[in-house]
């Protein structure tokens, strides 16, 4: 692909548009993604009045962001297995409850990283 083909910047442009709507699908539809935005706000600015250095800060952000992440994969994962059936299943229940389980060790991982961060 030419970097600088004419074709780039639409391709670009439809790319970057499906990701905002997927953002936007994403606040409309998970409370939880909400709340982690509203983190997000808080923290994110924190971030610079915590560290102490670059590497700090770029941890700290990271940490924050993460959570997003994996809240993000979590609900496209929970959209498309619903996709496929709105009946009980075991592995569909496992699926789910393994991504959830995921944003639970990343909220997990963000608390952890800030705590060694503000005590040590």
């Amino acid at each position: 692909m030419n970097l600088f083909s004419l074709e780039f910047v639409p391709r670009l442009w439809k790319r970057l548009s499906c990701s905002l709507r997927g953002i936007g699908t994403a606040w409309r539809s998970e409370e939880p993604f909400r709340l982690e935005i509203l983190l997000f706000i808080v923290l994110g600015p924190a971030s610079f009045i915590v560290g102490d250095t670059a590497v700090e800060i770029a941890i700290l952000w990271f940490s924050i962001v993460f959570v997003l992440v994996t809240e993000l994969l979590n609900t496209g994962v929970e959209y498309a297995i619903d996709r496929i059936g709105k009946e009980w299943n075991a592995t569909s229940r496992d699926a789910k409850d393994i991504c959830s389980a995921a944003v639970l060790v990343s909220l997990i991982n963000l608390v952890t990283i800030w705590c060694i961060v503000l005590f040590f």
